[in-house]
């Protein structure tokens, strides 16, 4: 597959000495227009990479934020079409900042595999992370992923271990989403000396870029994440701080902001 916006984006941050930014939101949450207000403006906060869930009905692997802003978005009417149309809402204003779609492989199913890849392809989506999709089952949807032109990114967590890894990384693309923490999204903090040492380990397998997730609440801990990685991913935090003003009457796409602004400024200054 032919370099893309991804691959660009994370040469010109090793090519200028920086570290990245993915940011993830929930498609839909609270609503359509807020949530494309919110991702329109990441990449001014200071987002490198967009991370778009798909909304399901039973997200296992996301802690209790993220599941329910996929129950927030499916009530206020997400689908998958209107995950596509927002993807290509954005790419009206926005043609170069990587955006990954990021979800389960029913709702993908549903809809018909050939169909999303190339619908996914036309509206400006650069990546997938189907997270209950593993290596075995690459024939189904990664090497198609491939083929279309997406790249299709694994991820690997702290129960990876090195005969596992191989496999994990041998179909994939983009970057390496390393999670940190054992166990469901946004319960735990990361131990730094833990993630640069598994970090580091993936990185003698791949020339890929590694992101690190899972746990990133502070503008420190995404300094010191940043130190180890090439990039710091922030989901829970950020759906939170979305949530927690739409809850109290304020502005959730200045909350979301604010908090990714921070965020960005911890990983400016893990800057090699």
């Amino acid at each position: 597959m032919a370099d893309g916006r991804i691959e660009t984006r994370f040469a010109a941050l090793s090519g200028a000495g920086r570290k990245g930014l993915v940011t993830f939101v929930t498609a839909g949450d609270p609503d359509f227009d807020t949530s494309l207000r919110i991702v329109r403006g990441l990449p001014g906060a200071g987002a490198d990479v967009i991370e778009i869930g798909m909304p399901f009905t039973d997200p296992m692997a996301d802690g209790p934020s993220i599941q329910a802003s996929s129950l927030r978005a499916l009530k206020a009417g997400q689908t998958l079409p209107r995950t596509l149309d927002l993807v290509r809402r954005l790419r009206e204003s926005d043609r170069t900042t990587p955006i990954v779609l990021m979800g389960y492989y029913n709702p993908i199913y549903s809809y018909g595999n050939e169909r999303f890849l190339k619908d996914a392809k036309d509206v400006g989506v650069d990546g997938l992370i189907v997270v209950d999709l593993p290596p075995e089952e690459d024939e189904e949807l990664c090497l198609p992923a491939l083929s279309a032109g997406l790249a299709f990114i694994r991820l690997a967590t702290p129960t990876t271990d090195a005969r596992r890894l191989p496999a994990v990384l041998a179909n994939t693309s983009g970057f390496v989403y390393y999670v940190s923490i054992a166990g469901i999204t946004g319960t735990r903090a990361p131990d730094i000396a833990r993630v640069a040492k598994a970090v580091a380990e993936i990185k003698r397998h791949t020339e890929l870029p590694v992101a690190v997730g899972f746990g990133v609440r502070e503008p420190e801990q995404a300094e010191a994440i940043a130190r180890a990685a090439d990039a710091v991913v922030v989901g829970s935090a950020l759906v939170d701080a979305i949530a927690g003003a739409a809850a109290n009457g304020h502005d959730p796409v200045r909350a979301g902001l604010d908090m990714v602004s921070g965020l960005a400024a911890g990983v400016r200054r893990a800057a090699s």
